[in-house]
């Protein structure tokens, strides 16, 4: 009887749906459809799991239009050389950008091809992404992206975003134009105004044409696309202290152009001389071989001239001679050109002054004199003093106290930057006709003249051996990534650091 009750038992039918504690038979499905196994093996797991994923991922690439980069940037100007730029075209079509147009000349580039594009795609290049380009995509609203090595203080200074590497595919492209640009501190949105900075001082060489090249070569260091130009029509000496031929076109020339109204940042980066000291360079216009030719530096040809630098570079440096002689209208023809016209239209026009003045009895007392007809004659616009060749030697015991009290007695001028007097410094870069930064980076009026850039320029204080008396040698950039190699570097932490 108890074998019979227990195989009774065993043949009792369990339910399909078991409750809270019971276990589900072998072979049930939790939806109540029997014969599917609820833990499918694992590698179909893993195989439906992918194709669920790329079938997901597609419908959201469809729902955004194709490619990521479309929901930002819907259609491009590819302005590559060929062949390239018709395999990239093709590429970007693939990943859903609309390429309106194919130019293999980006110079051909004009403001009829960029309508309804939202980026243009050129090489990263300076014959490429001149000024006129980069003016004519402002206007249009159109981005820039780059293909190539260029140099990231070139696109830093245009306010681009990094360049792509010059056989980027088309998805690394379309990514590019969806993701936002980066921020730049001199992008053309955030970018100072270009200024013309004048350097001027009375006579007797208090140092104009040194301060003027160092003060050049430090704003260019800070990031700022920089033009020294020598219109000192008395006795220019640019050339002669930068190593570079006296016969270049240089202003004589530009002036001339812009007197016929040609003269644009193409011609007058055809025309400069381009010099590099340390991590800067600066492109540099000589003046006049021989004081005899004044007068083609005439007032309204100077003034052209400054205006066409403008849409050049950031700032524009001009050192101009020590007479203006700002009553030269009483003395000769108004019709004629007068001896020191050009001095007088660059302080007129400028936007800033840097008088430079000689710390001894002489050079204080012919500042002096000068400098309430200066005033006069440029009020209100800005006036930095300078007070260059500080030493002890003329003046005794606290030479900067007496010079200060000298200038606040007698000119009321109580804010004065003062610059050292370093002979070796200067005999070194006379020597090698460069600039001093680079021949002697160590030198204390090279510091000096970076602090006075510092407080000149309309950005922030920035990386670039700002405030580093080592400035940037070759011997130690070298010995700098020799040991950022290492993990280590000379002047992060460690005593040689300077704040």
């Amino acid at each position: 009887m108890e074998r019979t009750a227990a195989r009774r038992r065993s043949h009792v039918r369990r339910p399909a749906h078991p409750r809270r504690g019971c276990r589900r038979p072998r072979g049930a499905s939790s939806r109540g459809r029997p014969g599917r196994h609820p833990h499918p093996p694992r590698g179909r797991d893993r195989q439906s799991g992918r194709r669920r994923r790329a079938r997901g991922g597609d419908r959201r690439r469809h729902a955004l239009g194709g490619s990521l980069g479309v929901r930002r940037v819907t259609a491009v100007v590819v302005a590559i050389p060929q062949p390239r730029a018709d395999e990239l075209a093709a590429e970007l079509e693939l990943e859903g950008v609309v390429v309106l147009s194919v130019v293999g000349t980006p110079v051909a580039v004009g403001a009829e091809l960029l309508s309804g594009a939202g980026a243009i795609i050129v090489p990263a290049s300076r014959a490429v992404l001149t000024a006129d380009l980069i003016a004519t995509c402002d206007r249009a609203g159109v981005r820039i992206i780059a293909l190539g090595g260029a140099d990231t203080r070139l696109l830093s200074r245009l306010g681009l975003s990094a360049s792509l590497p010059p056989d980027a595919a088309g998805w690394q492209v379309a990514e590019a134009l969806a993701a936002d640009p980066e921020p730049t501190t001199e992008g053309p949105a955030a970018r100072a105004p270009r200024r013309v900075i004048a350097v001027w001082g009375p006579q007797g060489a208090p140092g104009r044409s040194t301060v003027a090249i160092q003060l050049a070569v430090e704003l260019s260091r800070r990031g700022r696309s920089v033009g020294l130009v020598d219109a000192d029509t008395v006795a220019p000496s640019l050339a002669l202290l930068l190593g570079l031929s006296d016969d270049a076109p240089g202003a004589a020339a530009a002036c001339r152009r812009a007197e016929r109204g040609v003269l644009d940042a193409a011609e007058l980066t055809r025309l400069a001389t381009r010099i590099g000291a340390g991590a800067g360079e600066c492109e540099v216009l000589p003046g006049i071989n021989r004081p005899s030719r004044w007068p083609e530096l005439s007032d309204a040809r100077l003034r052209a001239a400054l205006m066409a630098c403008r849409d050049w570079v950031d700032d524009t440096v001009v050192d101009v001679a020590g007479a203006f002689d700002a009553d030269d209208e009483l003395t000769y023809d108004l019709t004629g050109p007068r001896r020191h016209a050009a001095t007088s239209a660059v302080l007129r026009d400028a936007d800033l002054i840097v008088a430079v003045a000689t710390a001894d009895p002489l050079g204080i007392s012919r500042f002096l004199r000068d400098h309430a007809e200066l005033r006069r004659l440029t009020s209100p616009t800005p006036l930095v003093v300078v007070v260059n060749r500080v030493r002890h030697g003329p003046l005794g015991i606290d030479a900067r106290g007496q010079v200060r009290r000298t200038l606040e007695r007698f000119g009321g001028i109580d804010d004065v930057v003062f610059l050292p007097f370093d002979q070796r410094a200067t005999d070194a870069a006379l020597l090698h006709a460069r600039p001093m930064s680079e021949v002697a980076p160590r030198s204390a009026f090279v510091a000096a003249v970076r602090g006075l850039a510092a407080s000149l320029s309309p950005e922030g204080p920035t990386t670039t051996t700002a405030g580093s008396s080592r400035g940037s040698s070759p011997a130690f950039r070298r010995l700098r990534s020799a040991l950022a190699a290492r993990g280590g570097s000379p002047g992060a932490d460690g005593p040689g650091s300077t704040s």
